[in-house]
């Protein structure tokens, strides 16, 4: 386990101490992520009209928004990144079924190719006897 990290951060214009045990930048990365939601209600009129109680709740909500949104599209991207590695270990399977045929028909093919040969071969000679035959 990492060391417990101590960070001062400013949030709604407060200095704050932060402990936990991840990176000082992550803890800062965080405390801007609170500011800026902070930053974006402060502007709207009907926001800053609210008791201080239910902008604190309304900011929960909406960082709790946030939230589920990522966590739902990170199960998104889980399922096509698995989707995808099916389909690249569909085609892996196929790429090896393939080269299997390739194989088999190379060898089919040097088969077939040494057979010619030797017919051509038996040819060229059978022609040979022949024409010594009608020679003689």
């Amino acid at each position: 386990m990492s060391a417990k990290t101590d960070a001062e951060v400013i949030v709604g214009g407060k200095v704050f101490t932060l402990s936990g045990y991840e990176s000082e930048e992550y803890l800062q990365k965080v405390a801007s992520y609170i500011n800026n939601k902070h930053s974006e209600y402060d502007k709207i009129e009907s926001f800053r009209r609210q008791t201080n109680d239910f902008q604190a709740l309304l900011l929960e909500f909406n960082i709790a928004d946030d939230y589920f949104k990522a966590k739902k599209q990170m199960a998104l991207l889980e399922e096509e990144l698995k989707a995808r590695e099916d389909e690249l270990c569909n085609i892996k399977h196929e790429l090896i079924a393939t080269q299997i045929k390739l194989d088999t028909l190379e060898k089919n093919y040097l088969a077939a190719k040494k057979e010619a040969d030797e017919n051509v071969k038996k040819v060229i000679r059978l022609e040979t006897e022949l024409k010594e035959r009608e020679r003689k």
